[in-house]
């Protein structure tokens, strides 16, 4: 359901950010919790900018250049 590898889930387990119970040696989670971290995890758009720095800075050269 997150698409993200078993390390990556104990991870967030320990960190406390996904809530999980264990029975034994078996570890659960509830699908509520599950929806909660994907829910809180929403990434605003406009606030990926760092992740591509010169395509924005050409766009707004190439506006300036053409006057807008």
């Amino acid at each position: 359901m997150l698409g993200i590898t078993l390390r990556t889930l104990y991870r967030f387990i320990d960190e406390g950010e996904l809530t999980a119970y264990k029975f034994g040696r078996v570890i659960r989670l509830k699908e509520e919790d599950v929806e909660r971290f994907i829910d809180l995890a929403r990434i605003v758009p406009g606030t990926l900018d760092h992740l591509y720095p010169d395509v924005r800075a050409a766009s707004a050269d190439t506006r300036e250049a053409a006057g807008g």
